[in-house]
């Protein structure tokens, strides 16, 4: 495997680990992050001595969502964050030129782009072997696509966990939040782009534990240990079999749906009044007017989506 721009990967006995690693970003979301962890989970997988992958973040939270501070304001000549020239496009200074009113959208090459993050993100849902994620700090907003797409999670009691964005400028592009929480709950969070903390994400059954932060890595590591003392094959199986319910409940139709909207979102009249004002004043200002009327500005946590 050549070696990675926004990941680390490294085997410790049966797990296989691996780290979001852009914590001078908040490990914020570029093109790169989600092919480089479907190449992870594939080395994890064809490992014949790894049993259980470990999925973390780097730095002082998880994963702050996509990194579009400068492309949202308006960083129009700039190269993309994989050095792609601009006029590429999968470069997201195009994408968000496209989110100006007087420019041209296509949603179908919108649709295309965000379609393979997604199924970057969905490489850990589709992993034979399981995939266990310890959340800190904040995961919002896209990086709650990658905590989801986990089997199972253990989250510091005061970590945040929520998608922000569904008040103005995103969609839950993997579309987890129902078929994680149910309709109802679900709906609360996404109607209002309210955030949980770790210990209400455990109460709510998200979380599988949440821990004092100062606990959290013990928490995690004696449940991934207790993981990897099954067979390979018992537990390609017992995920294969539990996965079949979110199959049989429509996931893929589901996240088609979500990732189509998503690009809506982003241009709708409440779209590009947002998008206008981080190109006047700073994405965190455009992001601040967003959220100040909630009286949670700064959940976000790294100013990114």
């Amino acid at each position: 495997m050549e070696k990675m721009e926004t990941i680390t990967y490294e085997t410790d006995g049966r797990v296989a680990r691996v780290t979001l690693d852009r914590p001078e970003r908040g490990n914020g979301i570029t093109l790169a992050m989600p092919r480089e962890l479907a190449e992870c989970v594939e080395r994890a997988n064809l490992e014949p001595t790894v049993h259980v992958i470990a999925l973390a973040g780097n730095g002082s939270g998880f994963c702050g969502g996509y990194d579009l501070v400068s492309s949202a304001e308006g960083a129009r000549e700039e190269p993309g964050p994989e050095g792609a020239p601009a006029g590429s496009p999968v470069d997201p200074a195009v994408v968000a030129r496209n989110h100006v009113p007087e420019t041209n959208w296509d949603p179908v090459t919108d649709f295309q782009m965000m379609w393979r993050n997604v199924r970057g993100f969905m490489s850990l849902f589709h992993s034979e072997k399981p995939v266990l994620c310890k959340v800190h700090g904040y995961c919002v907003a896209g990086g709650t696509d990658m905590a989801l797409c986990s089997d199972l999670l253990v989250v510091a009691d005061d970590a945040k966990i929520g998608y922000p964005p569904a008040r103005v400028w995103g969609s839950p592009t993997t579309a987890l939040w129902a078929h994680r929480l149910g309709v109802a709950r679900a709906k609360r969070l996404l109607l209002t782009g309210d955030s949980l903390t770790g210990a209400e994400a455990a109460e709510w059954g998200l979380a599988t534990e949440a821990a004092p932060k100062e606990r959290l890595d013990e928490r995690f590591e004696a449940l991934l240990e207790r993981v990897a003392r099954l067979p390979i094959n018992q537990l390609v199986m017992m995920k294969l079999l539990t996965n079949q319910v979110l199959y049989a409940q429509g996931l893929h139709a589901t996240q088609l749906l979500g990732t189509f909207f998503d690009g809506i979102t982003r241009h709708t009249e409440e779209g590009h009044a947002f998008v206008r004002r981080a190109m006047a004043d700073g994405f965190k200002e455009a992001v601040r007017d967003r959220d100040e009327p909630f009286g949670d500005f700064g959940m976000q946590g790294y100013g990114v989506g």
